[in-house]
């Protein structure tokens, strides 16, 4: 769809390098700052489908400002301004390989593995007794390794990313200690909307001058994962699905339409009646997470309307 923006190509001054992630671009300027353009590309099974879901990255880009911001008073981020409804601008960091998913309820990835009779999770014990969507005891953390483009991110445990390097252990009793202040930050925002932050992933780097910052996004639908608090218990002991605020609505259909990722499978047409339906809910989850109403950016020209709104900044 021509009112969207899957793919970049920018040369901005003091480019170093780009890289680009399953829906990120990121430039680096002069190895001191890191610009970074939210398309629309939307990634669902660590596979990014063929067609941009209009005004998504702007969603997404305008809610992780709106949580950065709401949460830079317990955890140091890398933001350092906004000059376009999908480009952050930040401070150049070393990002760690390792993904800090934090997890509230048995759902998703983890309620998959409960069902197929596993009672630990990235070496982490989950209760016997527990019903899909059930509250844990205690929030657990169950990390993952990023995975390079295209492959699936993997589970791994405390112990092997210690023992492995991954991470030093003193940086990863940081990262345990911001990923917990994070969660309970984000599930009291959630409360005070109405939504339960059911389970969600944080990305930490370190600066040049050996600060531990948050990076990438925070508590959006593509990263997190939110129930309604209204009618939550009623739907758990009746053994009902629970009415969800994600892009898991992305996976359901895909999943009905035969895909998830596999070897072999094809990703399933998205017609433009279809699309226009996702980027509806995604303007819903974005009004329903912030309490604010969403305010659609101009999509005549994406392109050069970012291109200028950077240029202008960095030449500032």
């Amino acid at each position: 769809m021509s009112d969207t923006i899957t793919d970049t190509n920018f040369n901005f001054p003091g480019q170093k390098s780009v890289y680009k992630g399953k829906v990120r671009e990121v430039y680096n300027i002069n190895d001191e700052l890191l610009v970074m353009i939210a398309s629309d590309r939307l990634s669902a099974f660590d596979v990014v489908m063929p067609k941009g879901i209009p005004y998504k990255g702007q969603i997404l880009n305008q809610i992780a400002t709106k949580m950065m911001r709401a949460t830079e008073d317990i955890v140091p981020n890398w933001l350092i301004d906004t000059p376009d409804p999908n480009v952050a601008v930040g401070l150049l960091c070393e990002p760690f390989k390792v993904e800090m998913v934090i997890r509230g309820y048995l759902s998703g990835h983890a309620a998959r593995e409960y069902k197929a009779g596993k009672r630990t999770i990235c070496g982490v014990p989950m209760p016997e007794g527990m019903k899909e969507n059930d509250k844990f005891p205690e929030p657990i953390i169950t990390p993952a390794t990023k995975a390079e483009k295209g492959d699936h991110d993997e589970d791994i445990s405390r112990e092997d990313i210690l023992k492995k390097g991954i991470v030093s252990e003193e940086d990863y009793v940081i990262l345990e200690d911001y990923t917990r202040k994070l969660f309970q930050r984000g599930t009291e925002i959630a409360a005070a909307r109405g939504l339960i932050l059911v389970d969600t992933k944080y990305e930490f780097g370190k600066t040049k001058d050996g600060k531990i910052v948050l990076i990438d996004e925070i508590h959006t639908p593509d990263s997190s994962r939110y129930f309604y608090v209204e009618g939550y218990q009623e739907r758990q002991e009746e053994g009902a699905p629970q009415k969800q605020l994600s892009k898991e609505f992305v996976r359901q259909w895909l999943i009905s339409n035969g895909f998830q990722g596999l070897d072999g499978q094809k990703v399933p047409d998205m017609s433009d009646e279809y699309i226009e339906t996702v980027s509806e809910r995604y303007i819903e989850l974005y009004e329903n997470i912030t309490g604010e109403r969403f305010i659609k950016a101009d999509l005549s020209n994406i392109e050069a309307r970012i291109e200028a709104n950077v240029k202008a900044y960095l030449t500032k």
